[in-house]
């Protein structure tokens, strides 16, 4: 009986939680958020599961964490050095028809990546891509020549840009 009530009680809070932060916290996950959504999971299965852990001490715990997460967030979202320490900038593996050697290197990914990247996007080959990136979320984007433009939405925040 203990874990229905706990169960119960611990999602609905969750989701009225999440509900009140925003879709921040479901939005595509960046490291911090994926730490975030762990931490969560684990203090929502230990109070469902431990007979010991009174309901409000539950409570204070999801609403500490999804807390913690808006904090961060609303930092993050000002700029500054708080963006710069949680957020990992996109990195550039392909770019203007080579591969970013140092950036596969340093992110562990190989240019199988890079060509799963292009596959997965709808081509069969690297010809006529302009840039490959690993994103913030850990996703590859792929761009093609001619969605290219001026590179002002790409450039400017990719590590490993040769300009």
């Amino acid at each position: 009986m203990h874990t229905a009530v706990m169960g119960t009680a611990g999602f609905l809070v969750l989701v009225l939680l999440l509900r009140i932060s925003g879709a921040r916290t479901m939005a595509s996950m960046t490291p911090l958020d994926f730490v975030v959504a762990v931490t969560l999971g684990s203090a929502f299965g230990r109070t469902v599961t431990a007979v010991d852990v009174p309901a409000s001490q539950a409570v204070a715990a999801l609403v500490l964490l999804v807390g913690l997460q808006w904090l961060l967030a609303t930092v993050r979202y000002r700029g500054g050095w708080m963006r710069r320490a949680v957020d990992s900038p996109p990195v550039l593996l392909w770019y203007d028809g080579a591969l970013v050697q140092e950036s596969l290197r340093r992110h562990r990914m190989t240019e199988a990546d890079v060509h799963t990247a292009a596959r997965e996007a709808g081509h069969g080959s690297l010809a006529g891509l302009q840039a490959v990136i690993l994103q913030q979320d850990g996703s590859l984007g792929v761009i093609t020549a001619d969605g290219m433009g001026d590179g002002s939405t790409v450039l400017p925040y990719v590590e490993g840009h040769p300009a």
